[in-house]
């Protein structure tokens, strides 16, 4: 059977117990067609990126299971149906991860997810945002006074 990765964003205004409902019933979903749930996070209320359906945060819920694809596509119908669902995404993975997500992770376990480096090394010193660009420096003229007579001969 696939590997399969869901996120769905509910509704901010309804109360936990919908959200964990709701997240039952896809399992049962799952399990009743003889697939097996490997990691199910409950994210929070976060905030969404822009509004959608006249909200700007949702409950955000993650699963990832094992199941055929029919299952897949009967869940989606259920969250399509369902009032309290503002957007789902399902993928399909190549493996089956049942360790914390990078979301849950703490702050310290989340620096192996980074391939970047840290965020003030390797980094050139600022520059004062006030201070002009600097000018090369001009050369000196010479001491030599400028005379009219300099080009006569005396």
């Amino acid at each position: 059977m696939p590997f399969y990765e869901n996120v769905f964003i509910a509704r901010q205004d309804i109360s936990s117990a919908q959200i964990e409902s709701i997240a039952d019933t896809m399992v049962a979903l799952i399990e009743e067609s003889g697939g097996r749930l490997a990691r199910r996070e409950y994210w929070g209320v976060r905030s969404l990126a822009y509004r959608m359906k006249k909200n700007k945060k949702g409950h955000y819920i993650l699963l990832n299971f094992e199941t055929p694809s029919a299952t897949v596509q009967e869940m989606e119908r259920q969250l399509r149906l369902n009032e309290d669902i503002l957007r789902f995404m399902t993928i399909r993975t190549d493996d089956l991860p049942e360790e914390p997500s990078v979301v849950m992770a703490s702050r310290s376990e989340r620096t192996r997810y980074r391939d970047r480096p840290e965020r003030n090394e390797d980094r050139a010193p600022r520059r004062e945002a006030s201070s002009a660009p600097e000018k090369a420096p001009e050369p000196a003229a010479e001491n030599t006074p400028a005379t009219a007579s300099e080009g006569e001969n005396a």
